[in-house]
This record gives C-alpha cells, sequence and structure tokens, in this order.
C-alpha cells in the first residue's frame, strides 16, 4: 500500500448543491412582483387574499417544506458567523413585530415570508457553490430579458400615473427598473472579466447585446431611483472588480462618458429627470417629502419598537395616498422602531464589511466587486423606495442573496493581496482564506547561501 501524505487529501467539494440553490430564490422573487392582476392597495393591505396571493404564499410554503424536507430541521454544526447572525437577528425582530402590528394579517404573512427567504439563504450560504449562483446569477438576466420582450410585445393595461413608463405584465415600473438595474450590474460584471473568462456562460456578444435591451429598457421605465442607483453601482463595480486597474478606469473613461453624455443628450436627462412634473413636485419628490415628515411623526409616537410590520404599508394612504415609506430606512424606523433599525444598518454595514474584505482576494475580487456593486446600487435606490427594509420583493430576496453569496466567496476561499511579492510556492492559502507562508527546502538553501 503506497501512502501519499502524512495526511488525508480533503475531498473536493461537489460542483454543484443540486438545482434548488438557483431556483428557489428565484421562485420566491417571482412569486412576489410578477402578477397576472392589477389590485388596490386598500385591498391588500386589509389582509384579503385572492387567487394570486394565495399562490405566492404557496411558493413560499412549499420552498420552506422543501428545505425542511431535504436538509432537516437541526442545529447547525460550524459556527455561525457575523453575517449570518446579523441576519437572523434582523429577519427575527421584524418578523416578531408582526405581532403588535395594526394590520396584523398583512404583517404575520409578510413576516413569515421573510424568515422562509432567509432560511433559503442561509441553506444557500452553507451549502452553494459559487457555480450555482453564477446559474442564478444568469438564469435571472435571462428571466428580465424575457420580461423586456413581453412588455414590448404585449404591453399590459396602465395606470394614470404610469402611461408612459415601460413595465411587464403587472408590474410597478419601480419594480421594474430594479429588475432591470439588478440584470445590468450582473452583465457588466460578467462582460468586464478579461482574465477569467471561464466564469463566463455566454459569449461576450451576448452579454454586449444584453447591455443595450437591459440599458434601453431601464430608460423607458422612467424609474429615475432605479437609474441612479444603477450607475452608482457600476462605479462601485468597476472600481473594485478589477482592483487598481479598474479605478483608473472609472476615472478616464467615467469623466469622458460624463462629459459626452452632457453635450449630446442633456435635453434628454433632464427630460428624464423631470418626467413631465412640475417644479412643485420635483421640489417634494413627488410628494415623497411630505410622506416622511408623516412617518417622522408616527416614528415618534412609537420610537423604541416601532409600530409593527406592515404599518407604513396602510398608514398613510387616507391622509396622503400613498403606501409604504417610500425611503428604506425611513420605512424601518416607522415599522420596526430604533431597535430594529439599528438591527438593519447592524446588517447593512456587516454585510457591506465582509464584501470590501472579500475584495482583498484576487480569486474572488470579480464576484465580491459584482456584489458590491449591487449593494451600492440597493443602497442608492433605497433613498426612494422601501423594499430594501420590506420583506417579499426583489430587494429583499437580493440582499439576503448577497448575503448567501458572500459567504458561499468565504467558504471557497481565496488568495489574499501579500504585502510583498511572493512565489507561488511561498504562499499556502487554507479553505477558510486565511493565509500564511511556508518556505521550500530549495529557497531555504538559496536565502542561507546569501547570507554571509
Amino acid at each position: 500500500m503506497t501512502v501519499k501524505g502524512v495526511f488525508p487529501r480533503r475531498r473536493p467539494p461537489a460542483p454543484s448543491a443540486g438545482w434548488w440553490a438557483f431556483t428557489l430564490p428565484l421562485a420566491l422573487m417571482l412569486a412576489s412582483d410578477y402578477k397576472l392582476r392589477s389590485r388596490d392597495v386598500d385591498n391588500a393591505v386589509g389582509g384579503s387574499a385572492d387567487l394570486t396571493v394565495l399562490v405566492e404564499i404557496a411558493v413560499y410554503g412549499a420552498a420552506a417544506l422543501y428545505l425542511v424536507w431535504k436538509f432537516g430541521l437541526r442545529a447547525p454544526r460550524r459556527r455561525t458567523t457575523g453575517l449570518l447572525l446579523a441576519a437572523w437577528l434582523f429577519c427575527g425582530y421584524v418578523a416578531f413585530s408582526a405581532l403588535w402590528s395594526p394590520f396584523k394579517s398583512l404583517g404575520l404573512v409578510r413576516g413569515v415570508q421573510l424568515m422562509i427567504t432567509m432560511l433559503v439563504a442561509h441553506t444557500i450560504a452553507t451549502r452553494a457553490t459559487p457555480a450555482d449562483l453564477r446559474k442564478l446569477a444568469h438564469i435571472f438576466v435571462g428571466i428580465v430579458l424575457v420580461s423586456v420582450g413581453i412588455g414590448v410585445a404585449h404591453p399590459f393595461p396602465r395606470t394614470l400615473h404610469t402611461e408612459t413608463r415601460f413595465n411587464w405584465l403587472y408590474v410597478h415600473p419601480v419594480i421594474a427598473g430594479v429588475y432591470l438595474a439588478v440584470a445590468i450590474l450582473l452583465v457588466v460584471g460578467y462582460l468586464i472579466r478579461w482574465n477569467r473568462p471561464e466564469d463566463r456562460l455566454w459569449h461576450p456578444v451576448v452579454y454586449a447585446g444584453a447591455l443595450v435591451v437591459l440599458t434601453g429598457a431601464l430608460v423607458a421605465t422612467g424609474t429615475r431611483g432605479a437609474a441612479l442607483g444603477c450607475a452608482a453601482g457600476l462605479l462601485v463595480l468597476l472600481a473594485t472588480a478589477r482592483g487598481p486597474k479598474g479605478r483608473i478606469d472609472v476615472i478616464v473613461m467615467g469623466a469622458a462618458v460624463a462629459v459626452l453624455a452632457v453635450l449630446a443628450f442633456s435635453d434628454k436627462i433632464l427630460a428624464f429627470v423631470s418626467r413631465g412634473e412640475t417644479t412643485e413636485q420635483l421640489a417634494t419628490l413627488n410628494s415623497r417629502t411630505e410622506l416622511w415628515s408623516l412617518a417622522m411623526d408616527a416614528f415618534r409616537e412609537e420610537p423604541i419598537f416601532g409600530r409593527g410590520l406592515g404599518a407604513s404599508r396602510g398608514l398613510f394612504l387616507d391622509s396622503i395616498g400613498l403606501g409604504g415609506g417610500h425611503n428604506a430606512f425611513i420605512n424601518a424606523l416607522v415599522d420596526n422602531g430604533v431597535v430594529g433599525t439599528v438591527a438593519f444598518a447592524a446588517l447593512l454595514l456587516t454585510l457591506g464589511f465582509v464584501l470590501l474584505t472579500l475584495c482583498r482576494h484576487r480569486t474572488l475580487r470579480a464576484d465580491a466587486g459584482m456584489l458590491l456593486g449591487i449593494f451600492g446600487c440597493f443602497l442608492t435606490d433605497s433613498m426612494t423606495t422601501e423594499g430594501l427594509a420590506a420583506p417579499a420583493n426583489v430587494s429583499s430576496v437580493w440582499l439576503f442573496i448577497l448575503v448567501a453569496w458572500a459567504e458561499t466567496l468565504r467558504r471557497q476561499g481565496g488568495d489574499p493581496l501579500p504585502a510583498v511579492q511572493r512565489s507561488p510556492a511561498e504562499t499556502v492559502v487554507d479553505a477558510a482564506g486565511w493565509s500564511g507562508t511556508t518556505v521550500t527546502a530549495s529557497a531555504q538553501i538559496e536565502r542561507a547561501a546569501e547570507q554571509p
């Protein structure tokens, strides 16, 4: 018998955790946002359920039941990371706050959906592979491209405020803008991987064509928050996904593109920003500042624990006609109070720190920079939409996908950027991503010979 080493070689990880790793999060997303009917906000807040709502609840329930059937319910075998702990604490408190919500039916349903979303994200974080998440990203882009085709081929009836704005099915243009912005960042994230073509599943020409279609659709939605978030996300992505070279590209190319855009398309940019609204509407951000003033009054009434999950969805309908906080952080303050907002901020800060840390690894930098760009897009878009702090929507599901993806990258490990250049034989990286140095026998001999 031949022994190849003192320690047995570990079995390499499976190439894929299974179809569920990229199917379940996409199913939750589509069930939450893709509707075949339009519904008044009053009916949604009141807790009445129609067939579409029952299908959405059934999809979430089926996802939870599948994970329990496949993996069971047991305590985690490995130590929980700070990022997963922050995510569970935020989800747990938000779901618990439904018990004192003035809209209890809506709050309880959304709370259960949030916990199921976190269960899916935790299972992906502990079992999935980067290849699974690469498939998830490309399938998501494919779904958005098909959706754009549906919106062009068969426009559904639109409301008075969305007659001139592009969308598909009965998806609101604001939600459609988020889908398009994330898809654009994913396409750019894979298109610029000149040194890692193995990460691409499509030909570069396909990525370029998809980028043109998605960008045109995003402009057609007239969603200013998503467009600004996408621009901010692109800056972050290009500045981090390719290291110092990317930052130089952002400075040089960004300045050139900005000057050309202002000179050539200034009138169209102004038209997109104004969107036909009056000066008064623009000054109040389309009545958002009035809503935020009312929201802060509601927050002062219940500042510590908040008014409960779903409260902001129907709290301002009678007074201003808008549902939700239209700002993720104000929405968190009203629904979850200081306690929930601190948990929300802790989750965002931890996720940002982990992604920045992963950017220090050459083999992980491309994915980490792309995720950081999407994260920056959501933070910017959250200034005018509440999706990131509200359960069961594309922004919320993608937030927990970012958590799961970051944990998957951290499990895979990478080569950290050394302080000094070392040869490949002198660098050893363990599975956790921490580095240590070892010196080969030949290197020891050479160094001993150089000493006087």
